[in-house]
Formats: structure tokens, C-alpha cells, sequence
């Protein structure tokens, strides 16, 4: 039998978007049997209530509003399928035959361990901005979309797990530079800066983001040992208190110490990491400007 797909699907205010990336699908999927759109709709959302009615093979989901994290979450415990694909609503997906190649590459890695990602025309390889993971990873991690994430970060939360692996010799990356998702963001000239990214704090999840850095390290230990054929310890929910410094030298500080030492990541990746923040930071002050690009699968 060949794996199902699951499309987890968060979405607010964006009815039209929705229904772009639904016709996508319908044009592009070579197997729509074989694949799922898991939808997650707020309940006070009234004009996204009817969204996908008539379409094959989508589950709703309606419940209260939530962080960006909670509603993958809620989408991953719907969902039957043994891939999973983390959605937006501001993709469309521009491969036929995708899923097919999905199929393709989740059969190379037997063990489930992997995070794939197709060519968003905007990160494209340098980041993994719409994660594909096993369902046999997810249940390793335990919880790979932390409900502490508000809106962001995510996709860069899981990418540093696998940079982890990767530094530690096992390489589990897969980008799918062939299939094409492209994500038409407002930042890309692409789309309007519309209500759903105005109400979303383009800064809220900066610090969540190096609060969850051990829990990144236990999980990238947990599918190491997975790896290896050990025993893997049963995780459970991230919990973060996110530790905000005050003033510029102070946050400097800290982030040498939780990004720039971190020796269980590449340098090059520190040296971003870093990089970045000491940039958002600037920004959240009013000091650059929009500037940086990171976190920002679900944004």
C-alpha cells in the first residue's frame, strides 16, 4: 500500500487563499486517494466555516482560537496518514505528480527519520519552510509543534533539530528542489500585508524559540537513538518560560551564550542564528526595520 499524505492546515480570515491552494491540489495530485487536507478553522471565523465543502478527502476542524503550534497539533491528531506535510494557506502547490514524489522520497528513509522540503521560491533550500516529517518522526519527538509557538518559528524550531542530527553525522535532510510550494508571502511582493499577518507579533515567539533549545537537544537525541536501535526515553509536552534580557548588551549576551556556544549545531548555523536575532531584535525596537527573514512557515 502506498503511504498517505496528510496536509495540516491552519487557517483565519482567509477564505479566498484557502480555496487557491485547494484547487492547487485538485490540479496537481496525482493520487488525491492517497492524500488528506486536514483543515483547522477558528470558530469565530464565520466567513471560513464552509471552506473545502465538497471536497474529497478534507477533514474540518473547528474549535477555539489557538497558537500556531495548537493548531498543528489539533491537525496532527486528525490526521491517518503517514506523511505529514505542515501547510499554509498563502502556498500553492505548482508540481504535478507531487505527492508521488513525496512517496518517492519517504520510501528512501525506512526508519521514518528524516525532514524533507520542497522549493518554496523564496528560502528554497536554505530552509525547510513548509516541514514534511514521518508520522513515526512526530511520535519520536512526542511534540514536534510546540503549542508555545504563537505564530512562528516552527519551521525553523524543527530544521534546528535535524542541524543538530546532521552535525552529530547523521544527515536525515531531503529538499525536494523539483517540487515546487510556493509560498506567496507578502515579504516576496507576492501578497498584500493583510489582517491575519498584522495581528500575528512578527517578534512573539523570538525568545520561545532559544527558551526550547534543550528540548531540541533531547529530541535530537531521542531519534539519534532511534537511529542506533536504543532505547528511546518517552518524551512529553515542551514546556518553555521564555527568558526576554533588557537592553542591547544584555540581549547580546545571551544570545552568544544560548546561540553563538551552542556546540551541538554547525557554526555556520550559530553564526546565523545569532545573526538573525541580534537583527530582530534591532527591528522590534524600530532600529532596521523589516529587515530579517526567519521563522516564518506559518506567518
Amino acid at each position: 500500500m502506498m503511504p498517505k499524505i496528510s496536509l495540516l492546515l491552519p487557517t483565519r480570515g482567509r477564505p479566498a487563499l484557502v480555496e487557491r491552494l485547494l484547487a492547487s491540489l485538485a490540479g496537481t495530485t496525482a493520487r488525491p486517494d492517497r492524500v488528506e487536507v486536514v483543515l483547522c478553522v477558528d470558530d469565530d471565523d464565520p466567513g471560513s466555516l464552509g471552506l473545502g465543502e465538497g471536497t474529497p478527502n478534507l477533514v474540518r476542524i473547528v474549535g477555539p482560537r489557538r497558537t500556531m503550534g495548537a493548531l498543528n497539533t489539533a491537525c496532527l491528531l486528525h490526521s491517518g496518514g503517514e506523511i505529514i506535510v505542515l501547510g499554509n494557506d498563502d502556498m500553492v502547490v505548482r508540481t504535478h505528480g507531487w505527492d508521488d514524489k513525496l512517496t518517492q522520497m519517504h520510501a528512501r528513509f525506512p526508519d521514518g527519520i528524516y525532514l524533507s522540503y520542497a522549493n518554496d521560491l523564496f528560502m528554497s533550500k536554505r530552509r525547510a519552510t513548509f516541514p514534511i516529517l514521518s508520522r513515526r518522526c512526530c511520535d519520536l519527538l512526542g511534540d514536534p509543534f510546540p503549542a508555545a509557538y504563537r505564530g512562528a518559528f516552527i519551521d525553523t524550531h524543527l530544521f534546528d533539530i535535524f542541524k543538530r542530527l546532521q552535525h552529530g553525522g547523521y544527515d536525515r535532510f531531503a529538499y525536494l528542489e523539483d517540487v515546487v510550494f510556493e509560498h506567496l508571502h507578502y515579504r516576496t511582493g507576492k501578497a498584500e500585508y493583510d489582517e491575519t499577518y498584522r495581528r500575528r507579533g512578527r517578534f512573539d515567539d523570538d525568545y520561545t524559540f532559544i527558551a526550547l533549545a534543550a528540548r531540541r537537544s533531547r529530541d535530537a537525541d531521542r531519534l539519534v537513538r532511534s537511529i542506533r536501535g536504543e532505547t528511546v526515553p518517552v518524551g512529553g509536552p515542551a514546556l518553555v518560560d521564555p527568558y526576554v534580557p533588557g537592553g542591547f548588551a544584555a540581549a547580546v549576551g545571551y544570545f552568544v551564550q544560548r546561540l553563538l556556544l551552542d556546540r551541538e549545531l554547525p557554526l555556520r548555523w550559530r553564526g546565523f542564528l545569532f545573526y538573525t536575532h541580534v537583527g530582530r531584535y534591532a527591528a522590534a525596537k524600530g532600529w532596521l526595520g523589516p529587515l530579517v527573514r526567519i521563522g516564518g512557515s506559518n506567518g
